[in-house]
């Protein structure tokens, strides 16, 4: 009997440290922390926000007219030169819309513009930009007065040519003339006159703000162009040009 009692309290001693093993202590309550959820929501908030202001300002964008091709200084532009792009708006750029497009057709350009180009007001006037000094003449060449595959914004001199350049009002051909001792308007008058333009040039520099389409009916190859030359060398121009006598060369100075 004792034998048992000590087995049962051997068994008895040996049961309760098992039991304390499985127990579990409770766990502290989480601190809560309002301050920093609120914290967190707003910043959400305000990435949101920012998200759609930037869709909103990509958004926002005008229509606006841009070159398909290089356009002369004081030519106006067609409509085949003209093309249109999405540009973000703006208040303080003057861009040209489609809506714009007949009051454009009565502008020139105020210097020599490029393909690929957004056209904005400042780059056009009326006149086509002709400054203080300046004029626009035009002249009508025959085939072999002026160079093959001449364009609007080259750089051209103006010569004389013709019988009646000795009597044109020039003093240099006056005196070629009179030191040649022929007072007519013979030949020989018009040889005195072809050494005398291409000695000095009647306008050395002048700029071909329009050149209109080549007449070859006929085969004529006459072609029209206008001119912006200084005012001083306007009247000379003029006086040649009417009278068939002028000539054009290319020069330094075209891009």
């Amino acid at each position: 009997m004792k034998v048992q009692e000590r087995g049962g309290a051997g068994t008895h001693r040996g049961a309760a440290p098992g039991q304390g093993v499985g127990e579990r202590l409770p766990a502290p309550p989480r601190e809560r922390k309002p301050a920093l959820a609120a914290l967190a929501v707003l910043l959400i908030l305000i990435g949101a926000l920012g998200a759609t202001v930037l869709v909103l300002r990509a958004g926002d964008r005008v229509e606006v007219y841009k070159l398909k091709g290089d356009v002369a200084a004081g030519h106006s532009v067609s409509k085949d030169q003209l093309t249109t792009v999405m540009v973000a708006a703006d208040n303080g750029v003057d861009y040209i819309s489609p809506n714009q497009y007949n009051a454009l057709t009565k502008l020139r350009a105020k210097s020599n513009l490029y393909a690929g180009s957004v056209l904005v007001g400042q780059m056009f006037a009326p006149d086509g930009g002709l400054q203080a000094g300046q004029a626009a003449v035009g002249v009508s060449l025959k085939e072999g007065q002026y160079p093959t595959n001449l364009k609007d914004g080259e750089t051209v001199a103006v010569y004389r040519v013709g019988n009646s350049a000795g009597s044109g009002g020039s003093s240099a051909s006056s005196g070629s003339s009179g030191a040649s001792g022929s007072g007519k308007g013979t030949s020989g008058g018009a040889a005195n006159s072809g050494s005398t333009g291409g000695g000095s040039p009647l306008v050395q520099r002048a700029v071909v703000s329009d050149t209109a389409a080549q007449d070859k009916s006929f085969g004529s190859g006459n072609l029209a162009l206008t001119l912006t030359v200084n005012t001083a060398d306007a009247a000379a121009l003029a006086q040649a040009a009417s009278a068939g006598e002028v000539a054009v060369v290319r020069v330094a100075g075209n891009g």
